[in-house]
């Protein structure tokens, strides 16, 4: 079908023609001196008719040449009013913005030039769905979440479809995803299936049909959620006024209807898997867990003990009783199914078949979602339900046998080429994009291997109005809505969807070829629903008594991001100090240079084979340049750890935890990353700039990072994780200040004044130095503020005080080697400023401090083991055995 630009066309007999953009002041429209009737006359004006054949929702009975609008947009846009439109603009830059600000991201792969994460694409208006629709849809798929639960029990069990040939067995046992690992479990409840994805499309005729079903891992629960909240309060008096029905009591449902399934009952320890930060729709992973209160993990947050599901944390192995999981089968155990798989959990389907975990959804589930199933559903519904199917299936034909092949070849032309079996390499192609010989290549294709291939009849999808800018346009829209199991063998329908549209002139609606979404809004002729997951929370009393856990993997990324945060800060200072000595006018001192020598290649701000500053200032500030922030892909990079390597470690770790930071926190640390890669990207060749802008981009970055310190300290909960997360910065300060102190004595530059400035620029304490000390600079005034001050956060006491007090305290909440550890490290309340400054003449004649260097020398010594064994202790539980495992 050829589908022709409604820009370019004019305004069929009957219809209203379009009047041009809505701008928001009416005194400078094209809509001034107009006086319509109602909004829906506006409405009218605004909008392009849908492509021929195809079902315009807009519109009364859903005909494009229709001159009203339905009754159920014409509610819409009488909620909105006249003055309504002209705010349609600011209403979807706000929705952008919302969108951007909340982190709603999606990763796009059909852009090969898009980033890791791209912003949601979420249109202004939502899809109204009316009662009467919705009670066919609601009946339908209840039946077939029944059928396709009845249908694992018996390929799972007896069989009996392959024995009676109701199915054939290439779709079941020839399907990569059938595990026999499976077979004769019985997961609890009987229940396999708990959350259940249905692709529905309405066609011209305003039928609605099932053109596929996802049962292993069905995304869109979360990104529905957010297109809810966000498109409500764009219109909040239309989402009032239209008695929308609500969400939160199915999702409700679901959690009650996993804990009286679960081993424990209503005890259960539920935790939700991802794949982990790079999915494409990790965003939902984050949101659904924090929306449902669960634990968000990787398969390497997980261990099996005694074939058990435990979850590593902090305090030890917890028990997880149920598990929603948010990744393919073929990922969960790479003991029994794929051994390449690092998502999974080694042992987990041992656990399944020992009944000691509840997991939505059951593995095996794979061949439900081939397309070629939907044929054989009728007659599958008859045997097992002893039921006609209520809702529909589009027409399908598997091609591996003769007669469905002869019969759809002459009709690919239109029809829907798919494949049958997942990762082999076919795409779905649509039969109105090939020429005739690219027909008969693909006639010839399923001729030689026709089990491979699946027909799909073609609809021509209903088409919903969206806002373009200007006016209203109409795009072809999929819905997905989800069954979700709130018992043994029962289900609700999630009064909503995932809509998705595709982009205009395209015939596929899929958000990985660059479609984009939007609300469903599902009306009732009845009362709301108004239940709140809020009615859920526990008691005060098992609130005060309950503590979250902390996975092992979560605070092991916060304890580096603390590190990767504070290694940058002491970078980009050392970076400036360099670069403001090197630029100056007045020549720095041998000393001085050797000290800024030995700091920067220690801290990998220079290569290994970069000359020395001493022996050539200019090549050695140009090479600390180079090194800034050389691209990921350039072998540089990988030699060294310089401020952008430092930047995308501290991103790196942050997008591990992303659950457990604000956005505010997140959005800092992409841009401070982003901004320094540009400005180095940018750097001029000329020499003689090129320290300034260098110098430019590093106080930027530093400013950046100030204020991503102060969500750190100030934005987060101070509990285990942010715990750790400190001990990070404060270990990594400590062997820093300790090092450059160190290698200052050795170097000798703390008795010219140049070089003990550098000093104290780098441990920050200039402005202090100078208020407490005015001119002064010797030993006993440096020694008192950045070694010896309990109110300097940057002198070695106040690192170590705070180390010791942070291990304390996890000490009294995980395990008691922490407090050991705190009493290992060196305790500044023994320090004796008159010891520590006492000098002794070196053979040289040069004046030493071996206490003071004895002292630098055990403070380093202490934060490297102390991070070692919080490693040991906390983060690999390698020798903590079943001694830590709790009922």
């Amino acid at each position: 079908m050829q589908r022709g630009d409604p820009g370019d066309a004019g305004p069929r007999a009957g219809q209203r023609a379009y009047l041009g953009p809505v701008n928001p002041d009416p005194e400078d429209s094209l809509f001034a001196g107009l006086h319509p009737e109602s909004p829906g006359d506006w409405a009218l004006s605004l909008s392009v008719p849908a492509d021929p054949g195809h079902r315009d929702e807009l519109r009364a009975g859903g005909r494009p040449d229709a001159d009203a609008l339905s009754p159920t947009w014409s509610s819409f846009f009488e909620h909105i009013g006249t003055d309504g439109f002209t705010e349609l603009n600011r209403r979807a830059d706000n929705l952008q913005r919302q969108v951007r600000d909340n982190g709603v991201t999606y990763n796009v792969y059909a852009n090969a030039d898009s980033g890791l994460e791209r912003p949601w694409a979420l249109d202004l208006f939502p899809k109204l769905i009316g009662p009467k629709d919705w009670a066919q849809i609601e009946t339908g798929v209840l039946q077939r979440a029944r059928l396709l639960n009845a249908m694992m029990a018996d390929l799972y069990g007896e069989r009996e479809l392959l024995k009676r040939a109701l199915l054939p067995a290439a779709l079941v046992q020839g399907h990569p995803g059938y595990l026999r690992a499976m077979q004769g479990v019985r997961p609890p409840g009987d229940t396999w299936l708990h959350i259940v994805g249905f692709d529905l499309a309405q066609g011209p005729d305003g039928r609605w049909w099932v053109v596929g079903q996802r049962t292993q891992a069905p995304s869109g629960l979360g990104y529905l959620l957010e297109n809810r909240i966000a498109i409500g309060r764009q219109f909040p008096k239309a989402f009032a006024g239209m008695k929308v029905q609500r969400l939160a009591a199915s999702y409700r449902a679901l959690m009650d209807g996993i804990k009286r399934m679960a081993p424990e009952g209503e005890h259960a320890r539920i935790a939700l898997l991802t794949p982990g930060p790079y999915n494409e729709t990790y965003f939902e992973h984050a949101y659904l867990a924090r929306y449902l209160g669960l634990t968000l993990v990787e398969g390497n947050d997980l261990t099996v003990r005694d074939q058990r599901l435990f979850l590593k944390t902090l305090d030890g192995l917890e028990p997880v009783h149920a598990l929603i999981k948010r990744l393919d089968d073929e990922w969960l155990d790479p003991l029994e199914l794929r051994s390449d798989s690092r998502l999974g959990v080694p042992g987990l389907l041992q656990v399944l078949r020992a009944g000691n975990l509840l997991l939505a959804n059951a593995p095996g589930s794979a061949p439900l979602e081939s397309s070629a199933l939907l044929g054989f559903l009728p007659a599958i519904s008859r045997h097992l339900l002893g039921e006609e199917l209520a809702l529909p299936s589009l027409a399908t034909w598997w091609c591996g046998e003769d007669a469905a092949l002869r019969e759809v070849l002459p009709l690919l032309k239109d029809s829907v080429i798919k494949p049958t079996y997942p990762r082999s390499g076919l795409e779905t192609v649509m039969g109105q994009s090939l020429s005739e010989r690219e027909l008969d290549e693909w006639s010839g294709r399923m001729a030689r291997h026709p089990d491979d291939y699946t027909v799909q009849s073609w609809l021509p999808l209903s088409q919903t109005p969206t806002w373009s800018g200007e006016r209203l346009m109409p795009r072809s829209a999929m819905l997905r809505v989800f069954a979700l199991a709130d018992g043994p063998q029962s289900w609700r329908i999630l009064p909503g969807g995932l809509v998705r549209l595709a982009p205009r002139g395209e015939l596929i609606a899929a958000m990985q070829r660059g479609g984009s979404s939007a609300d469903c809004w599902v009306l009732t002729e009845g009362p709301v629903d108004h239940t709140s997951l809020l009615d859920a929370a526990p008691s005060t009393l098992a609130l005060a008594q309950q503590r979250w856990p902390v996975t092992s993997r979560a605070a092991e990324n916060l304890f580096w991001l603390g590190r990767y945060t504070e290694r940058a800060e002491n970078s980009i200072r050392l970076a400036q100090i360099v670069l403001n000595h090197m630029g100056g006018e007045e020549p720095s001192s041998r000393a001085l240079m050797a000290w800024m020598s030995g700091m920067a290649r220690e801290n990998a701000l220079v290569l290994a084979d970069a000359p020395t500053a001493q022996l050539s200032p200019r090549v050695f500030a140009r090479s600390l340049i180079a090194a800034l922030c050389p691209p990921a892909s350039d072998p540089m990079a990988a030699q060294s750890h310089s401020v952008g390597f430092n930047l995308r470690a501290l991103k790196a770790a942050a997008s591990q935890v992303r659950e457990r930071l604000s956005r505010e926190h997140w959005h800092l640390i992409e841009r401070t990353e982003a901004s320094f890669a540009r400005s180095c990207a940018a750097l001029s060749t000329d020499a003689e700039y090129t320290t300034a802008e260098a110098i430019v981009a590093l106080q930027n970055a530093s400013e950046l990072l100030a204020a991503i310190t102060g969500s750190q300290t100030d934005r987060m909960v101070r509990d285990d994780g942010w715990r750790l997360l400190s001990m990070g910065r404060h270990i990594e300060r400590l062997i820093t200040l300790s090092r450059a102190l160190s290698l200052a004595l050795e170097h000798g530059c703390l008795h010219d004044a140049a070089g003990f400035e550098a000093v104290v620029a780098l441990f920050d304490s200039t402005i202090t130095f100078h208020a407490r000390y005015q001119q002064r600079r010797d030993m006993v005034a440096l020694i008192d503020l950045l070694v010896m001050d309990h109110d300097n956060p940057r002198s070695l006491a106040w690192v170590l005080q705070t180390l010791r007090s942070r291990l304390a305290k996890l000490a009294t909440s995980t395990t008691p080697q922490d407090a050991v550890l705190a009493q290992g490290l060196p305790d500044p309340a023994a320090w004796q400023l008159t010891d520590l400054s006492n000098w002794q003449r070196s053979p040289e004649g040069l004046r030493t401090w071996s206490d003071l260097a004895a002292l630098l020398d055990d403070c380093e010594d202490a934060a490297v083991h102390v991070s070692d064994e919080i490693t040991r202790l906390h983060f690999s539980h390698a020798d903590r055995g079943n001694q830590s495992l709790r009922a």
